[in-house]
């Protein structure tokens, strides 16, 4: 008999409490997570787990841009920057090249950043 993982019952439940704008750090942390292991993979030749991570990746991206709201104008400017980071990401992949995912990951670390500040912002006002 398996028995259930209790730190995977723990992530799940919150993720189903958790709020939007927690939600949306999860986001940025798990695109940070895959890019750190997409290029372990790259630098251990492994091409399978890095197209694996890197598409988790890819996923994650697409996930911000079909959840922009464009009815406020910073969305048009995320759109452009998550349309760029996903078409580096699919080059990333065909290359399995780990200057473009570091490229990638710097910028989500700078969209988490920004993210938490906002948190922090909106909370405190």
């Amino acid at each position: 008999m398996i028995k259930p993982n209790p730190y995977a019952k723990m992530q799940e439940d919150s993720i189903f409490t958790a709020s939007k704008e927690e939600l949306t750090l999860m986001l940025y942390e798990g695109g940070i997570k895959f890019c750190n292991l997409a290029l372990t993979d790259i630098e251990k030749k492994d091409t399978v787990k890095a197209n694996e991570h890197i598409q988790r990746v890819q996923d994650i991206i697409r996930e911000f841009q079909i959840t922009l709201d464009f009815k406020y104008p910073i969305s048009n400017e995320l759109n452009t920057l998550y349309d760029y980071m996903h078409r580096r990401m699919v080059s990333a992949n065909i290359r399995k090249d780990a200057t473009i995912v570091k490229e990638v990951l710097g910028m989500f670390r700078s969209l988490r950043d920004t993210w938490k500040e906002a948190m922090k912002i909106a909370r405190a006002g």
